[in-house]
């Protein structure tokens, strides 16, 4: 997973992560696509999109996020630089999981549209990172037209049978204070704000399903309850994975202990770039199992894989996604190809310069062992 929400990174820098994803025969490419810092997608009906939420007045610098660099940025792909990357990426066997954010980290949208958040506004794209309290308003009629409109544009550009909507990290204060939220779970029959964030994600749910597509979301769309025959994206505790499993849903496995490449990779972090935070070695990402353990041998037959996370606070550019996720990725992709008794840690460390020179041989930026 690439995020480009929070650093737009452009065509020649995702077509070179398809190289490499090609090499190691990764088949799954998830493009984080909007976020509370951005909006990196032309929609054709919703210009304002781009020509607002694609830029932000600056960005935290790295070594103080409670400061901003005063610097504007931006940046977004139009419709035909992504018909572009698709095709590049389906001739090298790759498919492209587009990730649309909702209900929550949407601020670049309400920046444009702010009449599809509960206060109305003003806001502005998000010039620091973290999670904000604005987020879209689940009891406005409106809103839910405006994104069955995105993901139409959105169903037109990717052929995946599955389409990301986020749904992590929504907080429900404005929920709680707005009539409109209020008077939608009062109609609805819902409990509390976690069910009307259930009633959101299934509305939408049932949209894409209309259109022959499949919802994935964060772990969190858990909360009040799934929709039907969604998948869910695991990236806190892998106990997370258990319920929808038993349940009958599809599951991906990217926990933050094994798969969240924005880690650092060496305790000794003043010789290291900027990070989010965290500590992830690349014997750590090698130990990594798919299948949740004390999970049943029925249930694990819904665990379709795993996935390697490049969140970019803190990564700026192509060199520096590089040096992040390589080797790390590698070693994730033997896990996620291997049976568990087939791995074998020294023997990876022992083959992987052969890998390594390749990288070379392509100009990747990966950390050297």
């Amino acid at each position: 997973m690439l995020d480009e929400a929070r650093y737009f990174k452009g065509m020649q820098q995702v077509k070179m992560l398809l190289d490499e994803m090609a090499l190691l025969k990764m088949n799954v490419f998830h493009w984080h696509l909007t976020d509370d810092q951005g909006w990196r997608i032309e929609i054709r009906k919703y210009p304002r999109l781009t020509e607002v939420g694609s830029k932000r007045a600056a960005t935290p610098y790295p070594a103080r996020r409670d400061q901003s660099d005063g610097v504007p940025f931006g940046g977004y792909y139009t419709r035909a630089q992504i018909q572009s990357i698709v095709e590049y990426a389906a001739s090298r066997h790759v498919t492209i999981l587009p990730e649309i954010e909702m209900p929550g980290h949407a601020l670049a949208a309400l920046a444009s549209f702010p009449e599809l958040g509960c206060s109305g506004g003003p806001y502005q794209v998000a010039k620091s990172w973290g999670i904000f309290e604005d987020v879209y308003c689940a009891g406005n009629q409106a809103v839910y037209r405006f994104l069955e409109d995105v993901l139409s544009e959105v169903i037109e550009l990717f052929p995946s049978e599955y389409i990301h909507i986020g749904g992590d990290e929504c907080p429900k204060e404005r929920w709680n204070a707005c009539p409109k939220c209020r008077a939608m779970i009062r109609e609805q029959g819902l409990k509390d704000a976690d069910e009307l964030q259930s009633y959101f994600i299934k509305r939408i749910a049932s949209f894409l399903a209309g259109n022959d597509r499949r919802l994935v979301g964060w772990d969190e769309t858990l909360e009040g309850g799934l929709a039907p025959d969604a998948t869910v994206m695991v990236w806190r505790d892998p106990v997370h994975a258990h319920i929808p499993a038993k349940q009958g849903h599809d599951v991906v496995m990217c926990p933050t202990a094994h798969c969240y490449f924005d880690y650092y990779q060496s305790l000794d972090q003043e010789h290291e770039p900027r990070a989010i935070g965290g500590y992830l070695p690349l014997e750590q990402v090698y130990a990594f199992e798919p299948i949740p353990e004390g999970l049943d041998e029925e249930s694990s037959t819904h665990i379709l894989g795993g996935q390697g996370n490049v969140w970019t606070e803190y990564i700026q550019n192509a060199a520096q996604v590089e040096y992040m996720a390589y080797p790390r990725a590698t070693a994730l992709a033997e896990v996620l190809w291997s049976p568990l008794e087939g791995k074998d840690y020294q023997d990876f460390i022992d083959r992987l310069p052969f890998f390594l020179r390749q990288l070379d041989e392509l100009g990747v930026s990966y950390r050297s062992l």
